[in-house]
């Protein structure tokens, strides 16, 4: 009997435990209740670890955002997505132009050229308004005396098993008189401008082999090779632009020592360090060279136009005394390595990438492998300390469990999926964001191939999808319609351009038009070949596989016949991507917020492990994607990234579908603080920009212990 009464009465206990618990556990609405620091904590969770918290040389987004939070840049973007100075108060873009004087050369009026005959033409041009386009840019022009140097030139040869080797060649270099233009603003048409004065076949036919001389003994086949690298040796015209940055004073690192403009160089020297294999060489590979000109100046020196370069200044600054020769060396004394270790010790060897030390809003204070990576706030950061105290990322692999953690109040942040978005916009708890991120997805078509030369037959392509069809099913209505490549939420993004209608009927009498009739089955055919092809994609990726099937159902409607197949990431792009051996293929791009697309879109890049694997090619494209690459003024740019835009897009090389949005979820309670000039506080909701980031005034961040009313 008394076995019976306490089967009964145990359950009667747990069930009052558990209700009388009601009164004294904090629910999500009070979960700082016992505990108010946790209201000081910002947690987040992360589906992976870092891997090296150095930003010379991490290339995973989970160690990115940390070393976000630690390290700071000379720049980075503004709430309009331009630049911003950061480390540098101000930066100033000017260029160096150079013309070397070609006596072989006759002058419009059949003069022969010469340094001092260009200079006067130049001056009495600009003095009597001959060139207006350059009236107030071009500063100076100073004659500069022929010099000599040495440089070696790589070239590739077989060995012995038939295999390439690099092989370098020395060679001399008389460098013939110059003229050297200041100008005030980067012009990449400078030189088209004084062809009036100079001529426009000038230096076509300068005889480089009089000036460069091959100084090592070389068979016919390399000197060959050499000497097809002679116009880029001694270029005739040369555009060198240059950076002048101001550095922020009395900026500190974690540790307390100053940063000035020697860790700026520093900081250049390691990245373009083989032994470092950084993955920003080239991004800063077009410098010339990075001067110091006081401890809160450096000048840098580009070899050739390339304007996305000055972005790459976004990138976080290293600390020299750390990490310099000295700095390793005693780290290697300090570790007791062997000389055999000490030989190939480099910077991604040192500890500092477990143990980073930044000028960062926070500063690294833990890291527990796979667990977690806690951060405390730099009470003297320059900007002014963050509110919270504490940033920690968890590592929790699982989606799954990274909501039920989220909804228990043990992580911030929550990126919600496509299907759940409805509910979390119906809960009060939550505040939700969503905006377009910077990728798209779309069917590529190769356009090597004769079924999909034609740019009307891939636009008949594109009309038989219901583009709309795939948001609405496959997306739950969290994309938006795209029809090119830029980032939609980027000014170089052409607005005005309508996305290609839905009209299968459309597509059909255009494919008709173009020869393509139904046979007695109900295939397109045309000279006795049936409209068939394969459309292949990676497998895992359940998206891509429903937009494979919407796509094949549509065009068979018309009576294109798609057979689809799905391959293991490594193989598809090995066997298929990288190669160019595909029909059509379903992928997403995730773009940057540069305007220069030359690796995916220029016709250079269409062979085999380049990015153009579409093989798209257009001269008109071309031409505008190298000016875009050379132009320095933002204006200009967007003007030409529109123009771009509209050229890829009448030409179809891909059916461009959507831009994906992604939903952020944050507790309600979590505020941007502003400071009165009195002392007190305004509490403001959180915003997203442009860009969709909403992380923007983080560090003006806070957790409430009430949620506000605002």
């Amino acid at each position: 009997m008394w076995l019976k009464r306490l089967l009964i009465l145990i359950p009667l206990l747990l069930t009052a435990i558990l209700l009388q618990s009601y009164f004294w556990v904090p629910t999500y609405e009070t979960q700082a209740k016992g505990n108010p620091k946790r209201l000081l904590k910002y947690i987040e969770a992360s589906s992976g670890d870092a891997k090296i918290l150095n930003p010379i040389l991490n290339a995973d987004s989970a160690s990115s955002n940390i070393v976000g939070m630690v390290f700071d840049g000379l720049l980075d973007l503004d709430e309009n997505l331009a630049l911003r100075g950061r480390l540098a108060t101000d930066w100033t873009i000017t260029e160096q132009a150079y013309l070397l004087v070609d006596p072989d050369s006759q002058l419009p009026d059949g003069r022969q050229a010469t340094g001092t005959l260009i200079q006067q033409r130049i001056q009495h041009a600009l003095n009597s308004g001959a060139i207006p386009e350059l009236d107030g840019v071009l500063l100076n022009i100073r004659g500069m005396p022929s010099g000599f140097r040495t440089t070696t030139v790589e070239v590739l040869t077989p060995n012995k098993n038939n295999q390439s080797k690099t092989t370098s060649v020395a060679v001399s270099i008389t460098v013939p008189e110059r003229l050297a233009f200041t100008l005030n603003r980067v012009d990449q048409d400078f030189f088209d401008r004084l062809a009036p004065i100079i001529g426009a076949q000038y230096g076509t036919n300068f005889a480089h082999d009089t000036y460069i001389q091959i100084i090592d003994s070389v068979d016919a086949k390399i000197e060959a090779q050499v000497k097809a690298q002679f116009p880029s040796l001694l270029s005739v015209t040369e555009h060198n632009p240059e950076i002048l940055f101001h550095l922020r004073k009395g900026v500190r690192f974690h540790d307390g020592q100053e940063l000035d403009a020697g860790d700026v160089k520093f900081t250049y020297e390691s990245i373009m360090n083989p032994r470092n294999i950084s993955p920003r060489t080239s991004d800063f590979e077009p410098i010339k060279s990075v001067t110091i000109l006081d401890s809160h100046t450096v000048k840098v020196i580009y070899k050739r136009l390339f304007s996305p370069a000055i972005s790459a200044w976004t990138m976080g600054i290293l600390p020299e005394h750390l990490l310099n020769d000295a700095a390793m060396q005693k780290e290697m004394n300090d570790r007791d390595l062997s000389d055999a270790t000490r030989a190939t010790f480099g910077m991604r060897d040192s500890r500092f990438n477990r143990n980073p030390v930044g000028v960062g809003s926070f500063r690294f204070v833990e890291w527990q492998s796979d667990q977690f990576i806690k951060l405390e706030r730099n009470e003297y950061y320059w900007e002014g300390a963050p509110e919270y105290e504490q940033y920690i990322v968890r590592i929790i692999p699982e989606s799954l469990l990274q909501e039920i953690e989220f909804r228990t109040g043990a992580v911030d942040f929550y990126s919600a999926l496509p299907h759940q978005v409805a509910r979390y916009r119906e809960d009060d708890r939550y505040q939700n964001f969503s905006s377009l991120g910077f990728g798209y997805v779309y069917i590529g078509y190769n356009n090597r191939k004769p079924l999909f030369a034609d740019p009307r037959v891939r636009r008949a392509m594109s009309m038989a999808i219901n583009t709309n069809e795939i948001i609405q099913y496959i997306m739950y209505n969290e994309a938006e319609r795209v029809t090119g490549p830029f980032p939609k939420v980027t000014e170089w993004y052409d607005e005005s351009i309508q996305p290609i209608p839905y009209d299968p009927d459309g597509a059909r009498k255009l494919l008709e038009s173009l020869g393509w009739k139904k046979n007695a089955e109900g295939w397109l055919e045309k000279d006795g070949k049936i409209f068939e092809f394969n459309m292949v994609t990676n497998s895992g990726n359940s998206v891509r596989k429903n937009i494979m099937s919407i796509a094949q159902n549509a065009w068979k409607k018309i009576g294109i016949k798609c057979n689809t197949q799905y391959f293991e990431w490594a193989v598809f792009l090995k066997d298929f991507i990288n190669t160019g051996d595909f029909d059509a293929t379903v992928l997403g791009w995730s773009m940057g917020i540069d305007p220069d697309l030359y690796q995916i879109w220029h016709s250079s890049q269409a062979g085999p492990q380049q990015l153009n694997f579409v093989g798209y090619n257009n001269p008109h494209a071309d031409e505008l994607i190298v000016r875009i690459r050379q132009e320095y003024d933002r204006d200009q740019q967007r003007v030409l990234a529109h123009e771009l835009h509209r050229t890829i897009h009448e030409d179809q090389p891909y059916t461009f579908l959507y831009a994906a949005k992604g939903t952020r979820i944050l507790d309600k309670k979590i505020v941007i603080v502003e400071r009165q000039p009195d002392g007190n506080e305004q509490y403001k909701k959180i915003y997203p920009l442009k860009s969709g980031s909403i992380q923007f005034y983080f560090n003006k961040w806070r957790k409430l212990e009430h949620t506000p009313a605002f």
